[in-house]
C-alpha cells in the first residue's frame, strides 16, 4: 500500500512534528502511505485543527436561548424569531491573499458563502475586515497597494457575481501588516427553523454523492500553507492557492437548496480547507460512522491525478452529500437540472474508518476519529505576551489642533471607504436597510418585521498594548455599534488573528485575547457560535500586531434607520456617557497617537463594562423611541473626528460645539474611550430622561448649524473648519494614498 518511503524531509514537508509523526504510527500500528501522510498533514495542521488554540477556545460562552447551534458545524445558528434563524461564521484567507491576492480574497468569499449553505440557509450578506501594510511607505508601498486593488477586486468580483450583498466592513493600514496582510471574510444567511442540515454521514450504507466543479490540481497543502510563517519563498505557492468562479457558486447553491427540500439529503458538506479529506472524515466522525470512497469516479479537469493530489486538492465550488438510499435519483435530477456534476462516490460505513481506494487499491484507511476527534492539541508554553511599545509616549506638541484633525481625517484608517465599497453591489436581494459606512450594517428579513444588524471590528493597536483590555473593547464597540442602530446584540462570532504560537510571548497574546473574549463575550449575552483561528501570521519572523476580529449581530425592528449625519440646522447635541475621564497613557493606542505622533504607547482606554452597558440600553431605548435624529459612537478618532463625520451628510450640516472640562485638548478631542456616543435631538429633555433611568451620564455641549465645525473648550477656540473642506480631505484621500500621493 506504500506509495513512496516516508523520511524525515517528507514529515517535515507536511508541517508534522517527529512526535506527530510517532503518533501516527502508533495510531495506525503501521507506517503510513503518503496520501496518508498527507491527509493527517492537512487535517492536523493548525489550520483545520486548531492544535494550539482548542483548549482555550473552550473557554468562550457558546450557550443561550437562541443558539440553535454552536461552534463545531460549519457556521453557527441563531434564533431570530417567527420560526425564523440565521446562520453566520467568519473565515480568514489570509495567506492565499498574500501569494494571489485576487483569487486568494475571492476564494475565500465563496468558501465562507458554502459554510453557509451547506446549513440549509440562503446567504443575504457579506461584510469584509482587510488590513494591509502603509500605502505610502517607500519600500513596501507599491506591494501594498497591489495587494489591497487585487483583494478588494477579488471580494467583489465573487460577491458580485455571486448575487450577494457586501454590506460593511473595515480596512486598516498599519505597518506590523506590511509582511503579512489579513483578508477576514463575514457572511450571513437566513432561513426556517425546519431547513436546518448539518454536516453528518448518517445512515450506514447510504451513498456519498460528490456535486458541483470538478476537482483540480489547485489548492493542494493550501491548509497546511496556512499554518506556516512567510518565507522568501512563500510568493512561489501560486498552487496553493484555488481559483475560484462565483457563477458556478450560484448554480451550487441552488441546486443544493432544492436538493435539501427534496427530503432526500440526509448529510451535506462543504469542500473546504483540506477538500475532500476534511468533508469525508469530518462527516463520518460527527456521526461515529465510517465513509468509503473511490477516487476513479470523483469528475476531475486533469487527466493522471494521484489520490494524495486528489484528497488534498481545494478546488473551489465543490460539496459533499450523503443522501438516503433509495433516493440517489432524486438528487442525481436536481443537479442536472442545474448543470453540475452529481456522482456517487462511495457509502456510509459502520467501521467508523475513511476508506479512500482508486481502481479498487487502497491508498488510504484511518479511523475518522484519529483525523478530527483525536487530533493533538496542546497546552503551549506561554511567558507575558509580546510587547514593543512604552508605557508612557512623546511629549504631546501644542499645535493646531484644526490641522491635526485635518490629517486624522485624511489618513488610511480614517478616511472614507468609498474607493472600496463602490466596488461592491451592496444592495442586490434588495434587503439592505443600511449599508457601508453606517454605524452597523442593517438587513431586512423579507416576511417579517424583524432586520438583522451587522458589526465587524478589529484594533490590533489596542491589542497590542494589552490582548485581553483590547479585545473586551473590540466586543463593546461592536455591541455598541449594534445598539446605536437600535438593534439588542444576540451572538457572536470572531477571527483570531496572531503570530507564531511556538514562541511564548505570541502564544500568551491569543490566551490574553481568548480570555477576555470569553469575559466580555458573557456580560454582554453575545455567546460565540463559531469563527476562525488564523496564526502563524509573521514575514521573516516578525508577527503581526495580535489582532482579533470581532463579528457581532443583533435584532431590531425593521424601520429606516437613523444615521450618522446631523439631518438639520438647529438640533440639539448631546454627548451620552459624557466626556470622561482620561490620562496621557490611554492616548497611545489612538489615531492621534498613530497619525500625528507616529507612535505606540500606554494601555488601551479603561472599560467599565456595567456602564458600557447601560450606554447600550439607553441608546436603544432612544433610537428605537426616534428621540434621536442621529447617532454616531467615538471609537475612532474620538470627539473630534465623530462630530466632523456627523457632518458629512448632503447638506454639510455641522456643529458649534461648547464644552466645559479640565481635561487637556488632545484627550478632549482625539481620546477614543468607551461609552460615549455622540446625538443630535430636537428634544434633549427626552435624552436627558432616558439617560437619567438608565443611570448614564448625558451633557449637551452644542447646537447643529450649517457648513462649519467649531469645538471651544471654556472659551477657547481648539477647532473653526469649513465642512466642505473637511470632507473633501476625507472622502478622497484613500484614492490619493493608493496612487502614493499626499493628500493636501
Amino acid at each position: 500500500m506504500s506509495e513512496t518511503r516516508i523520511t524525515p524531509e517528507v514529515i517535515a514537508q507536511h508541517q508534522l512534528s517527529t512526535s506527530e509523526y510517532q503518533k501516527i504510527l502508533t495510531l495506525l500500528g503501521r507506517e503510513p502511505t503518503l496520501t496518508e501522510l498527507g491527509i493527517f498533514g492537512v487535517m492536523w495542521s493548525e489550520h483545520c485543527s486548531y492544535k494550539s488554540s482548542r483548549i482555550h477556545l473552550k473557554k468562550l460562552p457558546t450557550e443561550s436561548k437562541r443558539v440553535l447551534q454552536g461552534p463545531g458545524e460549519n457556521a453557527g445558528i441563531v434564533d431570530i424569531g417567527d420560526g425564523m434563524a440565521i446562520a453566520f461564521k467568519i473565515e480568514s484567507h489570509n495567506h492565499p491573499s498574500f501569494i494571489e491576492p485576487f483569487q486568494g480574497a475571492a476564494t475565500g468569499v465563496g468558501g465562507i458563502l458554502r459554510d453557509i449553505f451547506t446549513m440549509g440557509a440562503r446567504p443575504i450578506a457579506v461584510m469584509d475586515s482587510i488590513r494591509f501594510g502603509r500605502p505610502d511607505d517607500e519600500t513596501t508601498g507599491a506591494r501594498n497597494r497591489r495587494l489591497l486593488e487585487g483583494v478588494v477586486s477579488g471580494i467583489a468580483h465573487y460577491g458580485n457575481c455571486f448575487g450577494v450583498p457586501t454590506v460593511g466592513g473595515e480596512c486598516v493600514f498599519e505597518e506590523s501588516y506590511d509582511g503579512n496582510p489579513l483578508v477576514n471574510v463575514f457572511a450571513l444567511g437566513v432561513f426556517r427553523h425546519d431547513e436546518v442540515f448539518y454536516g453528518k454521514a448518517s445512515g450506514v450504507g447510504n451513498p456519498v454523492i460528490y456535486v458541483g466543479a470538478k476537482t483540480g490540481r489547485d489548492g493542494i497543502h493550501g491548509a497546511s500553507m496556512a499554518s506556516a510563517e512567510f518565507t522568501e519563498s512563500s510568493k512561489q505557492k501560486r498552487p496553493n492557492v484555488q481559483v475560484g468562479d462565483p457563477f458556478t457558486e450560484k448554480l451550487l447553491l441552488e441546486a443544493c437548496l432544492e436538493a435539501m427540500r427534496t427530503g432526500a439529503i440526509v448529510g451535506i458538506q462543504d469542500m473546504g480547507a483540506a477538500g475532500l479529506t476534511s468533508s469525508t472524515c469530518e462527516m463520518g466522525s460527527r456521526a461515529g460512522t465510517g465513509v468509503e470512497i473511490e477516487l476513479s469516479l470523483v469528475p476531475q479537469r486533469e487527466a493522471g491525478m494521484t489520490p494524495y493530489e486528489m484528497m488534498l486538492s481545494e478546488s473551489q465550488e465543490r460539496m459533499l452529500l450523503v443522501a438516503e438510499r433509495g433516493r440517489e435519483d432524486v438528487v442525481f435530477g436536481v443537479f442536472k437540472k442545474w448543470g453540475l456534476d452529481a456522482v456517487e462516490i462511495g457509502r456510509v460505513t459502520a467501521d467508523g474508518m475513511l476508506r479512500v481506494k482508486q481502481n479498487g487499491i487502497v491508498f488510504a484507511e484511518i479511523p475518522n476519529r484519529a483525523l478530527a476527534d483525536e487530533a493533538p492539541k496542546y497546552d503551549r508554553p506561554r511567558t507575558r505576551p509580546l510587547r514593543t511599545a512604552p508605557l508612557n509616549g512623546p511629549a504631546v506638541r501644542r499645535g493646531n489642533w484644526g490641522a491635526d484633525l485635518k490629517t486624522l481625517l485624511a489618513s488610511g484608517d480614517v478616511c472614507s471607504k468609498r474607493w472600496i465599497y463602490e466596488q461592491y453591489d451592496h444592495q442586490v436581494r434588495t434587503n439592505t436597510v443600511a449599508g457601508p459606512g453606517a454605524e452597523a450594517a442593517v438587513v431586512r428579513i423579507k416576511g417579517t418585521d424583524t432586520s438583522i444588524a451587522m458589526s465587524l471590528d478589529g484594533n490590533g493597536r489596542y491589542c497590542a498594548l494589552d490582548p485581553r483590555e483590547g479585545t473586551k473593547l473590540l466586543v463593546a464597540e461592536c455591541c455598541r455599534n449594534l445598539s446605536t442602530v437600535g438593534a439588542l446584540p444576540i451572538a457572536t462570532t470572531n477571527n483570531l488573528n496572531f503570530g507564531n504560537p511556538e514562541r511564548p510571548e505570541i502564544m500568551a497574546q491569543i490566551v490574553e485575547s481568548i480570555e477576555g473574549l470569553a469575559e466580555a463575550c458573557r456580560f454582554f449575552d453575545v455567546p460565540v457560535t463559531g469563527g476562525n483561528v488564523s496564526l502563524y501570521n509573521e514575514t521573516l519572523g516578525t508577527p503581526i500586531f495580535p489582532t482579533p476580529v470581532v463579528g457581532i449581530v443583533g435584532t431590531l425592528p425593521t424601520s429606516l434607520p437613523i444615521g450618522i449625519s446631523f439631518a438639520k440646522i438647529g438640533l440639539r447635541v448631546l454627548l451620552l456617557g459624557g466626556l470622561g475621564t482620561a490620562d496621557a497613557r490611554e492616548l497611545g493606542g489612538t489615531q492621534y497617537a498613530k497619525v500625528i505622533h507616529k507612535s505606540l504607547w500606554g494601555v488601551p482606554p479603561q472599560l467599565d463594562m456595567e456602564y458600557e452597558k447601560r450606554v447600550q440600553a439607553a441608546i436603544r431605548e432612544l433610537v428605537r423611541g426616534g428621540l434621536v435624529a442621529s447617532a454616531h459612537d467615538l471609537s475612532k478618532g474620538g470627539l473630534a473626528v465623530a462630530l466632523a463625520e456627523s457632518s458629512f451628510g448632503p447638506e454639510n450640516i455641522g456643529a458649534d460645539i461648547k464644552l466645559d472640562s479640565d481635561l487637556p485638548p488632545e484627550l478632549l478631542l482625539f481620546h477614543e474611550g468607551p461609552s460615549r456616543i455622540l446625538v443630535s435631538t430636537p428634544n434633549p429633555e427626552e435624552v436627558f430622561r432616558v439617560a437619567n433611568a438608565n443611570g448614564v451620564h448625558a451633557i449637551e455641549i452644542g447646537v447643529t448649524l450649517k457648513a462649519r465645525v467649531t469645538i471651544s473648550n471654556r472659551g477657547e477656540v481648539l477647532l473653526n473648519e469649513r465642512v466642505d473642506e473637511l470632507k473633501g480631505l476625507w472622502n478622497n484621500s484613500l484614492e490619493h494614498l493608493l496612487h502614493n500621493s499626499v493628500a493636501v
